[in-house]
């Protein structure tokens, strides 16, 4: 049911358009608040807002943004800074499977420039509007592959584990100043992102099963409103998770190769 939780409130999210991060935009808005949505897709970032103002009237506004490209944070700040939001939810992120000396540079590097330059540089801008109004909330979302190495995923394991940390870091730093810093970590879940990584459909992790998006959302947006540094979604994840920090590295490694390993 739709609540007034954050009524006067307004959320950006990065990577609005679709999946989770359309989903968090929904639990977001059924609580009453405003949105802005940033994505490099202008037509589903459209149909996206018609959606959500639909469902929860609230006011949506949209910015194209490519927070690979040079300026791209900038520009998306520009449009929102005259009043900056009280939440920001930095969801774009993007991954490439397969051998990493055979992945394309430029896209290894565009992995890098989005999950983490573009988070870090949008969480330095967003803290001093927070520090000013004495409140706010920033949702990271991490992964599961925070926790350990990912061969035939190199890059994009080690940029969530990079997130991972800085959230950690930072719920820490901003302890009782009325921000809070909530990492979200889901394992693989059923959104476009495998495609756009590469994965094959017969790769074992995508025969494990994927979690749906909206469950992932909504336990994200729950740990965020109440102040949570981290959550990892679904029970078998956070298991996986905590075993993982007591098994041999050597062990963890292998496991990790054969779910991700490419086809031959």
């Amino acid at each position: 049911m739709p609540s007034s939780e954050l009524t006067g409130w307004t959320a950006l999210v990065t990577g609005g358009g679709s999946g989770i991060g359309y989903e968090i935009a929904r639990e977001l808005a059924a609580r009453g608040s405003d949105l802005v949505l940033s994505g490099r897709d202008v037509s589903r970032l459209e149909a996206s807002a018609q959606r959500l103002q639909a469902d929860f009237g609230v006011t949506v506004r949209t910015v194209a943004a490519d927070l690979c490209a040079p300026d791209g944070v900038s520009r998306l700040w520009d449009a929102v800074a005259e009043v900056p939001p009280d939440i920001l939810v930095a969801n774009a992120g993007a991954g490439l499977a397969g051998h990493f000396e055979t992945l394309d540079r430029e896209r290894q590097l565009d992995d890098i420039r989005l999950n983490v330059l573009a988070v870090t540089d949008l969480v330095h801008r967003v803290l001093p509007a927070l520090r000013a109004r004495g409140r706010g909330r920033i949702l990271l979302l991490g992964s599961t592959a925070a926790f350990q190495p990912g061969p035939f995923m190199s890059v994009y394991y080690a940029t969530k584990a990079y997130v991972l940390s800085l959230g950690r870091a930072l719920s820490e730093e901003l302890r009782g100043g009325g921000i809070t810093v909530t990492t979200l970590c889901p394992g693989p879940t059923r959104s476009e992102f495998f495609d756009r990584a590469g994965m094959a459909e017969q790769s074992p992790l995508k025969r494990l099963g994927l979690m749906a998006t909206a469950p992932v959302a909504r336990l994200g947006v729950k740990a965020l409103l109440k102040g949570r540094r981290e959550v990892v979604a679904g029970r078998l994840n956070l298991l996986g998770t905590w075993f993982g920090q007591f098994l041999p590295t050597a062990l963890v490694l292998r496991a990790v190769a054969f779910l991700q390993r490419p086809p031959t």
